[in-house]
């Protein structure tokens, strides 16, 4: 049964907003208060504000809805240009498909050309300008170069406060092969104070069972030419890194039991890991790219099993997991079923949309998380990471007026089309949720209330990170 709450019409600009009567949730707290945005920030918040004392205020009656702090998804991909065509979602499609869940900020990725990084950082964030929510950039290293911290250094300049590495596709130029040039890499980055992610498989491993492969290559196989082994080794192998130069890592979207267990002896001998996984690989396992829809489920690191899937949950509910983001890379359901060969299926899923009501679902209907601890891996964590925080991720006075809010107890049915993705379709078709975003607000204006979108694009401002 679907419940929704009652319609309301706003303006698009105000001067005052105050939000009434919410349950305001924080990583630390959750309280009955009120909120008062003027301009882009948040102003007061405190148990009773009367309207009656502001000028040119609009009051928003949030009885019944939980108050929270914009979302961030601080993994995705979106209008990435890949194997001679583009993802689905345009700047302007993502930034709403990401209002209408919650989402505020997102963080993206600038490829390395490996002629400079600071163009290519250039090149990506005009790419970006049409957004309607606000970015941030992670800065790929593909290649090592004997000026490489130079470059890095003009790039946290420019407000990069991370990294992003591959132990894997060695096929299409992304590894930096010989341990020594990574490890000056990480050096660098540690000089700099810039935080290093990796997608971890490991590139001999993956080639080793390529060579020796002897099966299909339909999409069920692909859990076992790039298996659980293969993440295993490469957060060793970084792990081993960081502990020499005794610095932080961040393993963007960890897959696998195997590779948990990894990351647990590792921080036991004192490295410092910082984790993020996905909703995909917490919910979903490879029986789904059996049958003729496989290719729709086809993304790296692959699904796969559902012992992976209970290790991973119990990681996040445990502390163990930090971040949780999407990895959003969406192709349409024609793209997707073009090809049945895992080899030539475009890789990659959409999911921004459906990241908070998923994990509401998990977390209070199944008694496992608290909301304040959802706010934490979904906004206040990586916005700490990253070095968005105050800005970003925080219900504070001083803080940007990214709110949403969101009715707990709305019961859904996940139906592709009719959410927001240019690709068309979710990969938690027909899953009954609990909980969806009625309104979100990008310091201090509504882009998205009442189902409809308010986003004005190229609204969207680039975030510069880590205190820069």
């Amino acid at each position: 049964m679907l419940a929704s709450p009652k319609p309301r019409v706003y303006h698009l600009y105000m001067a005052k907003i105050l939000i009434k009567d919410g349950l305001l949730v924080d990583t630390e707290w959750a309280r009955h208060q009120d909120l008062l945005i003027d301009g882009s920030k948040i102003v007061r918040i405190a148990s009773d504000i009367d309207e009656a004392g502001l000028e040119e205020v609009t009051v928003i009656n949030a009885d019944g809805l939980c108050v929270l702090p914009g979302l961030i998804d601080a993994h995705t991909h979106y209008h990435l240009v890949s194997r001679g065509t583009v993802t689905a979602d345009s700047f302007a499609e993502a930034s709403r498909l990401a209002a209408f869940g919650g989402v505020t900020t997102v963080v993206d990725f600038a490829d390395d050309d490996k002629v400079s990084l600071s163009s290519s950082f250039e090149k990506r964030r005009g790419e970006m300008r049409p957004m309607g929510i606000d970015y941030a950039l992670h800065m790929g290293v593909y290649a090592y170069r004997e000026d490489i911290e130079k470059e890095l250094e003009e790039v946290k300049a420019k407000g990069i406060g991370a990294i992003k590495i591959f132990t894997t596709y060695r096929n299409v130029g992304y590894l930096i092969e010989k341990r020594e040039e990574l490890k000056k890499v990480f050096a660098s980055c540690k000089k700099l104070d810039l935080m290093v992610c990796v997608h971890c498989e490991d590139n001999d491993v993956i080639e080793d069972i390529d060579k020796k492969w002897k099966g299909t290559y339909l999409p069920k196989d692909h859990p076992d030419m790039r298996p659980a082994k293969a993440e295993a080794e490469a957060i060793r192998y970084v792990g081993s890194i960081a502990k020499e130069l005794d610095m932080p890592v961040y393993i963007v979207h960890l897959s696998s039991k195997e590779g948990l267990e990894v990351v647990r002896k590792l921080r036991n001998d004192g490295v410092h890991l910082i984790v993020e996984t996905t909703p995909h690989y917490l919910f979903l396992s490879r029986e789904k790219l059996e049958g003729p829809d496989g290719p729709l489920y086809v993304m790296t690191p692959p699904l796969r099993t559902k012992e992976d899937n209970e290790a991973l949950q119990e990681a996040v509910v445990n502390g163990e997991v930090q971040v949780v983001a999407t990895d959003h890379c969406a192709f349409t359901r024609k793209q997707k079923l073009e090809s049945n060969d895992v080899r030539t299926i475009y890789p990659g899923i959409p999911g921004t949309e459906e990241m908070l009501p998923l994990l509401h679902t998990f977390g209070l209907t199944q008694g496992h998380l608290s909301l304040s601890q959802i706010v934490n891996l979904l906004s206040t964590g990586p916005a700490k990471i990253f070095g968005l925080y105050p800005k970003k991720g925080s219900l504070a006075e001083g803080s940007d007026a990214d709110i949403v809010l969101f009715d707990p107890d709305w019961s859904w049915t996940v139906e592709g089309e009719k959410l927001h993705s240019a690709s068309g379709y979710s990969c938690y078709e027909g899953m009954t949720l609990t909980g969806r975003v009625v309104m979100t607000l990008l310091r201090g204006r509504i882009v998205m209330g009442d189902g409809i979108y308010l986003g004005l694009e190229g609204d969207g401002q680039y975030v510069k990170s880590r205190g820069q």
